[in-house]
């Protein structure tokens, strides 16, 4: 039996992405999205509103972040993990990967990327990178998936393409994750 890795690897997050994760996330609020349940918390706010150490994004809205990280990480809200997953786990690599970006595409970066002021908005971007994804994934044949993930993988340049899709997936899954627990306390919070 010969297997087709492509598939495999394509499946395995588009199993995740409408069995769990994007269910999960309908009837998102915005009330939800920029909640904090703790002090301190890494968010997307509107610009100039932001006390971290750094903020990401060229519209109306930025993303906290430092870098490096501090140890531990601050706790992070809805809308600042659906931006990661939008740009770095998923957008970055559409646009390193997949053909490029069309002119009209907003840039798959931290500092330049126009993060979502609402829920709505921010799960249109997250549908639209991650069928990107998907519809990349499926067009990889096995020369494709056994070459070197590149030099814009930094540490995973050398590593197989292969490799990356399953630490991609594992990024979706590990954030979509932790969006449907923040989800669960934010629905269980006492008032």
């Amino acid at each position: 039996m010969t297997l087709n890795l492509t598939a495999l690897l394509a499946d395995q997050l588009d199993w995740h992405w409408n069995s769990q994760l994007r269910p999960r996330l309908d009837g998102l609020t915005d009330e939800e999205y920029f909640w904090e349940p703790v002090d301190g918390c890494w968010n997307v706010r509107p610009r100039g509103t932001s006390t971290a150490a750094m903020q990401g994004g060229s519209g109306a809205f930025t993303i906290d972040f430092e870098f490096p990280e501090p140890v531990p990480a601050p706790v992070s809200t809805i809308a600042w993990r659906l931006g990661h997953v939008i740009v770095g786990c998923l957008g970055a690599r559409v646009a390193s990967h997949f053909g490029g970006l069309p002119p009209d595409d907003p840039p798959y970066d931290y500092m330049a990327f126009e993060y979502a002021g609402d829920a709505a908005t921010a799960l249109a971007q997250l549908d639209e990178v991650y069928a990107r994804w998907r519809d990349g994934v499926r067009s990889l044949g096995a020369e494709a998936l056994e070459k070197p993930a590149g030099e814009a993988e930094g540490p995973w340049a050398e590593r197989s393409m292969a490799e990356l899709v399953l630490h991609i997936n594992r990024e979706v899954i590990h954030h979509g994750a932790e969006i449907a627990l923040l989800r669960d306390l934010f629905a269980h919070r006492q008032r």
